[in-house]
């Protein structure tokens, strides 16, 4: 039997019920509605998001120590999740959509728009969403008129190819397979003080470039990281200028597989395998017509992952870089699947930088 899920049902049971007794007491007067970039298709929108107590997150500067970090990872953490309360986003046609808050606060929208909004931003649409009702015992606080935008990137025409990206040891490092370094970096470090690796930044900007000198080329960052961390990743991209794209991250509880991992692929890495597989599915499922490269590590399960992508959707995959994090064991899995997809005609490039990277995506003929 697996003592974890009763656990976690414990944990949550417990939650849910201290953020209502605070709200009975009137502890919860004020309430965040986050929007999560999303994606999506000219006839079919998805947004997801999730409504919490306010969790009193101060700006995040370059000089904040690592104890202040610290006490903002623990907010971020011990969030409030409002269950049950009834949400609307309306479309620029004035149609309204009515969803309601999930057990975690989450909520997540499949919408079809008639027409297209104008764009906030190149690529991006936004979409209007706010709290319609709160469910008793949050009734009885003051602020109900909370509201988000929801920035939904669609693809235009011209894009060539999109890109698929890890984060952890991919863009900046987390050192995943120390489980004590990672849990420092991440608990202690905040969006001004991690760093992105040398060259990530500029080699993404030219694959979202590609050959046109267009920034068209659609990027979607799929990671494990819980949802929890959203802001400081959202203000992290946008300090390096790495290029923006829906945050396709996971629930913190535990959960069971979304799909059959592989032979010897257990406990958390199962967990991480499947959903980050089937995050990529469906964002190849919704451009069938876009092929796409993908970016990883050969710290955790990227190599394996993007072999099984490879096998669902033949044809469809131009290129792997997978960044070297120098743990030999590591880089002794990937070699095997590099000569497994070579012979599919899928290149797959272990790189010890993106200088490599760059220089190989050239050679193929993806950026300018």
């Amino acid at each position: 039997m697996n003592l974890l899920k009763p656990v976690s049902a414990f944990n949550e049971w417990t939650d849910h019920f201290l953020t209502r007794y605070l709200a009975r007491k009137g502890r919860l007067k004020r309430f965040q509605l986050d929007a999560y970039r999303s994606y999506g298709t000219a006839t079919k929108f998805y947004i997801k998001g999730r409504l919490l107590g306010d969790r009193g997150l101060q700006p995040q500067t370059a000089t904040d120590s690592g104890w202040r970090n610290f006490r903002s990872m623990v907010r971020r953490f011990n969030s409030r999740e409002v269950t049950g309360a009834d949400l609307v986003a309306e479309l620029p046609d004035g149609s309204q959509h009515l969803v309601t808050t999930d057990d975690e606060g989450y909520f997540t929208l499949i919408l079809e728009p008639h027409a297209l909004p104008a764009p906030s931003a190149y690529l991006w649409y936004p979409i209007p969403v706010r709290v319609a009702r709160l469910p008793a015992p949050f009734a009885t606080a003051p602020d109900t008129t909370v509201q988000a935008i929801a920035s939904v990137l669609v693809p235009p025409p011209g894009a060539e190819f999109g890109i698929i990206s890890d984060l952890d040891d991919t863009v900046f490092e987390t050192r995943a397979t120390n489980i004590l370094k990672m849990l420092a970096r991440t608990l202690l470090s905040n969006a001004h003080s991690r760093q992105p690796f040398d060259g990530v930044a500029d080699f993404y900007r030219r694959l979202q470039r590609g050959r046109t000198s267009r920034p068209d080329n659609p990027f979607f960052y799929v990671s494990s990281s819980p949802w929890n961390l959203y802001d400081m990743l959202e203000e992290f991209m946008a300090l390096h200028e790495l290029p923006p794209g829906p945050l396709l991250l996971r629930d913190f509880t535990i959960s069971t597989p979304k799909t059959t991992p592989p032979p010897g692929v257990t406990g958390s890495a199962a967990i991480h395998f499947a959903h980050k597989l089937h995050e990529i599915d469906d964002i190849l499922t919704t451009y069938p017509a876009l092929p796409f490269v993908l970016c990883g590590d050969s710290g955790q399960e990227d190599a394996r992952i993007y072999r099984e992508v490879v096998r669902r959707h033949p044809g469809r995959i131009r290129a792997i870089y997978i960044r070297d994090v120098q743990v030999p064991a590591r880089a002794l899995l990937v070699g095997p699947i590099i000569e497994e997809l070579g012979r599919e005609s899928v290149p797959m490039v272990l790189v010890a930088d993106y200088a490599a990277a760059a220089a190989h995506a050239a050679g193929l003929g993806l950026v300018g």
